[in-house]
């Protein structure tokens, strides 16, 4: 049955094109979503940018018709826009009848549902807002055009059970044709576990290279390392031989706090542009949450601003170059590296309009970005770039995402199953044993 979705402002604000997302279904924007939206449109941030879209969109539906008496949309629904009256007031209890945006939208919303004969359906990210449209006997439900299953995230692994000999083959002549017997249906570029058949403790590595459809071996590690730094399981093994293909031009690793996400992309983005000179440059940005925000409010130029946001980032690299010999004095740091060109640090504040060529760049927090940002980012990417994309989809600070609506989460499913992307999901810490005990039980 035809349904009438009402939506709130945060739905707007979250994706600016929501209210072409309901297929056939009705759209009903409360003029107090429109006044809100005016509030944002001089934001220099990305919640601006996607107020200022939201209007011009809505004149160009203007055009077409009286918003107030409804808009055909081309997906066969209408959009339409409903004044706020004092009557509709009345159908809200005593505790909500003050005079609050959120209040006035759910007075519209109550009384479309006792106008409408069909289903009416209030949307929005707001928990609280969802809380209170249930109690008045709304339906109300978050807006998940763009949510992922955290539980049913793609963790780009997989094993295969196969005879001694195919093990055996592998390690042989270097790589594994896939047999069409094969019950597995791997993804381009998905990292391989092959495990003898009744002896799991014979295996082999491997990543699947979907163009000669067969299992290739890892890129080795040198034997320095990268930077000092080696794997310390196979995970992080799948994760430095995606770092280090320049075939696969998008990296993205997910983990909780300690699994080595950062340190590995930073060895792997150092080693590319100073050991080999694939890269021109190591281009390291954090989201300065939220998206956008001034920095004005700390003393100083921009890199002085930006320091407290990317002292992890800082941390990383010394750790990799070593602050203190053995005579205890001090070693080379990460501004070292910058004075020498070969790294940068950046806030993504800047980066729209940008076109960034032949450039190793990693986005670490990304889970703290949303959809939108995330491929304003990757658009960025010029000729010969690799991006990766490092976070934690449980720990996110930006309340307009969770672990499902997140820019990193929705890049790993969209993004799955390309020639030129690749994804490694790492489960476990590295960091310490204090490190690791904290994150599983606290």
């Amino acid at each position: 049955m035809k349904k009438t979705y009402i939506l709130d402002t945060n739905v707007f604000l979250h994706d600016p094109l929501a209210m072409l997302r309901f297929e056939d279904n009705d759209v009903v924007v409360p003029i107090t979503v429109i006044e809100e939206i005016d509030t944002f449109k001089k934001d220099q941030s990305e919640i601006g940018r996607n107020a200022r879209q939201i209007s011009r969109l809505l004149d160009s539906f203007r055009q077409q018709s009286h918003l107030t008496e409804g808009v055909s949309l081309e997906s066969g629904g209408t959009l339409k826009v409903v004044l706020f009256t004092t009557e509709a007031y009345d159908r809200l209890p005593p505790e909500l009848q003050t005079d609050k945006a959120d209040n006035r939208i759910l007075a519209v919303a109550l009384q479309m549902k006792a106008e409408c004969e069909c289903p009416v359906v209030f949307v929005t990210k707001d928990t609280n807002l969802r809380i209170k449209a249930d109690a008045v006997g709304l339906d109300a439900q978050d807006y998940e055009s763009d949510k992922v299953s955290i539980e049913e995230l793609y963790s780009g692994t997989a094993e295969i059970e196969i005879d001694k000999s195919e093990v055996d083959r592998f390690y042989g002549q270097g790589y594994l044709d896939l047999a069409a017997d094969f019950v597995v249906d791997l993804l381009p570029n998905q990292c391989v576990t092959l495990v003898e058949a009744g002896n799991p403790s014979h295996t082999a590595i491997g990543r699947y290279q979907a163009t000669l459809d067969r299992v290739v071996p890892l890129i080795r590690v040198p034997k320095d390392g990268l930077w000092g730094i080696h794997p310390r399981n196979r995970e992080q093994q799948f994760a430095i031989d995606m770092l280090l293909n320049d075939d696969i031009q998008l990296v993205t690793l997910v983990g909780k706090a300690g699994t080595g996400k950062t340190l590995l992309a930073i060895a792997a983005g150092l080693y590319k542009v100073s050991d080999e000179g694939a890269y021109s440059r190591l281009l390291v940005s954090r989201p300065v949450f939220p998206l956008g925000r001034d920095l004005g409010f700390l003393p100083g130029d921009v890199e002085e601003k930006l320091s407290p946001w990317m002292q992890p980032i800082f941390d990383n690299v010394d750790l990799m170059l070593g602050m203190v010999d053995e005579q205890g004095k001090r070693k080379r740091g990460y501004r070292e590296l910058v004075d020498m060109g070969l790294l940068e640090i950046e806030p993504l504040t800047y980066i729209r309009g940008r076109s960034i060529p032949k450039q190793y760049m990693i986005v670490d927090e990304a889970q703290n970005l949303t959809p939108h940002e995330i491929k304003t980012i990757i658009t960025r990417a010029g000729e010969g770039t690799k991006i990766v994309l490092t976070g934690d989809p449980y720990q996110i600070d930006n309340p307009y995402v969770d672990s499902s609506s997140n820019g990193l989460t929705y890049t790993v499913e969209k993004i799955k199953g390309q020639d030129i992307a690749g994804h490694v999901t790492l489960s476990k810490g590295e960091r310490s044993p204090l490190a690791e005990l904290a994150a599983n039980l606290l």
